[in-house]
């Protein structure tokens, strides 16, 4: 893809409030669109903004996969299903570990995971 139809691309997410396909856009072509970040619009250059921070940071994005296995957390917290965050808890404790995952989490289930000592707070 060239580098004016993903420009393309992006603005016109940008314009329809897309900011998740934006963002992924964005996330894919990062080191690209730094050297041609003024063709994007002002909202296009924030989301890259935030991107490239978060990424000099260290900090890796969620990914969909590991966002599912928090809203799964969620809706078993919610109807205060023990057994099923256990389940979920058994293949995916690792995901738990990182700060940006926990940020995702409903009150109920960041009492139930502090309670059972899987995070902090």
């Amino acid at each position: 893809m060239k580098v004016e139809d993903l420009i393309e691309k992006i603005n016109r997410s940008v314009d329809e409030f897309d900011y998740v396909r934006a963002s992924k856009f964005i996330e894919e072509n990062l080191e690209v669109l730094e050297a041609k970040r003024l063709y994007l619009k002002s909202n296009a250059r924030e989301i890259l903004k935030f991107l490239s921070e978060q990424v000099k940071s260290g900090v890796l994005p969620i990914s969909r996969a590991d966002l599912a296995v928090i809203n799964s957390i969620n809706a078993y917290a919610y109807q205060f299903d023990l057994r099923g965050i256990k389940v979920v808890l058994r293949d995916h404790a690792q995901l738990f570990l990182k700060e940006e995952a926990v940020a995702y989490l409903n009150s109920d289930a960041k009492t139930i995971l502090s309670g059972m000592k899987v995070i902090n707070g």
